[in-house]
């Protein structure tokens, strides 16, 4: 489905985004993914904190000098440290952000001049339901900058849409990772499974159909949306 694609994947040694770097290898993708720190994988791997715009274009220039372009980005790294606003201070305010939002901003900047040259691309956004659909207390600069990722999906959508590079987001649900089982202890996560019509937590597998889904041409006519994956959580 992917043969010949080159994709990026931030954030993809655990959790959804090597769930999704697994998936887009498997259907013959040839996949760099980044993280923060030094991590075992089976992808070419870039150290990178996506943060940084000269450690977001070491990893593009890499990537393209390694395979000679690109062709799928998915955005996502994310951080989503709990803390009420009253306590919040502007540091930890500020670091979400530069992750969450700025993090996007860096990846998808810096691989726009390929994607252009080759008038085609495929940009996938990992959103949240926090932020897209609803807020949750305890993280409201990860909501924000959840919103921030949709809005920036719309609007970067419409801008490339004449260059053939689509633009798409994707808003999971409770998807348990390692992340999640720091964040949520066992009764918290079932407890929510309970308020969830299908009754059961989401896998990183179940995003990654959904990236796989918007990075081949049986999405060629979607571009600009955000994709719930919640298992109708929100819909109540």
């Amino acid at each position: 489905m992917l043969k010949g694609k080159v994709a990026i994947v931030t954030g993809g040694t655990k959790g959804i985004g090597k769930g999704i770097a697994d998936k887009l290898s498997e259907n013959g993708a040839k996949v760099v993914v980044s993280a923060r720190h030094e991590e075992k994988t089976n992808h070419h791997f870039v150290k990178c904190d996506v943060s940084s715009f000269k450690g977001v274009q070491k990893m593009v220039d890499e990537t393209v000098k390694k395979y000679g372009k690109v062709d799928i980005l998915v955005n996502n790294a994310g951080i989503y440290p709990g803390i009420e606003l009253k306590d919040m201070t502007e540091d930890q305010w500020n670091r979400v952000m530069d992750v969450n939002l700025n993090g996007v901003f860096n990846c998808v900047k810096l691989v726009l001049p390929f994607m252009m040259k080759q008038k085609s691309g495929n940009i996938i956004n990992i959103a949240s339901i926090a932020g897209v659909k609803i807020g949750f207390p305890g993280l409201v600069h990860y909501c924000t900058t959840k919103a921030g990722v949709e809005g920036f999906t719309k609007a970067a959508a419409l801008e490339m849409a004449p260059y053939n590079i689509r633009v798409n987001a994707i808003a999971p649900g409770l998807i348990v990772t390692p992340g999640i089982q720091e964040f949520m202890n066992d009764k918290d996560i079932k407890d929510f499974v309970k308020t969830v019509p299908l009754k059961k937590a989401g896998s990183p597998v179940d995003i990654a159909e959904a990236a796989l889904f918007l990075s081949s041409e049986k999405s060629q006519y979607i571009t600009g949306q955000t994709i719930v994956v919640d298992g109708g959580y929100t819909i109540q």
